[in-house]
């Protein structure tokens, strides 16, 4: 298995504030042995930990990110949305959380989350800090919904396994992902139907499906043959 059974979703999003720290650290607790998080780029070119377009839904902040510079990030309270206990928590650099990850011996998920920008701006940026700051690529899938992204991913460093994200599974998913030399398929559970999810695997792809928050569902898909589920509860499935 490439990944895990069990992948927290932006961490543990359903007990911290997502793609902080402290959900990485919440992921952990719960047992799981990877987690997924997102990679931005701000307007100043340095890469932070983040899913929206918009400071606005998980922080004290507004505005879009690619206006936006670190040192105004790091005054931003990206925990007191979630919850009083999560009040200072901050939007954590990519360099912080891959420091993190790698401390607590888990797996990572990098999903490069595209906004507006060019694809190179993104891309290149999040590879060399990957070359510098990460150790085990054995631990590692880059992901993206970005086709363009995941094949400059591929010929900058083929070193790096990728998978493919979709949110339903088009009908020339096998094509694309021999373009970028995909290793994992990942697709929205809601619009996944068995038959697909066997066409998948039968390519001898690994298939996973976001986000699984209920027990019967998962089982449902492991049934199906698919690999693991990205979760917002890891402490409901791990144990």
């Amino acid at each position: 298995m490439l990944l895990s059974r069990i992948i927290g979703h932006r961490g543990n999003a359903s007990q911290a504030p997502e793609n902080t720290l402290a959900s990485i650290r919440k992921a952990h607790e719960a047992g799981a042995q990877w987690v997924e998080i997102d990679v931005v780029l701000l307007g100043d070119g340095n890469l932070v930990i983040h899913h929206d377009q918009s400071l606005r839904r998980c922080t004290n902040g507004k505005g879009r990110l690619l206006r936006s510079n670190l040192e105004t990030i790091r005054k931003l309270d990206a925990g007191s949305w979630f919850s009083p206990d999560f009040a200072g928590e901050r939007i954590p650099t990519l360099v912080e959380a891959l420091a993190l990850i790698q401390e607590l011996g888990l797996g990572l998920n990098l999903e490069i989350k595209m906004h507006r920008h060019s694809v190179k701006a993104l891309v290149e940026p999040v590879i060399a800090t990957l070359r510098t700051h990460w150790k085990d690529n054995d631990k590692l899938i880059l992901s993206s919904f970005s086709h363009e992204a995941l094949l400059q991913c591929h010929a900058l460093a083929p070193e790096f396994r990728l998978g493919h994200l979709f949110e339903k599974l088009p009908r020339n998913w096998l094509g694309r992902a021999r373009d970028v030399n995909a290793v994992t398929i990942h697709v929205d559970c809601k619009r996944l139907r068995e038959a697909r999810a066997r066409e998948v695997i039968a390519e001898g792809y690994e298939l996973y499906c976001y986000t699984v928050n209920k027990p019967k569902v998962a089982e449902k898909l492991w049934c199906w043959g698919i690999k693991g589920i990205f979760t917002d509860r890891p402490q409901d499935f791990v144990g």
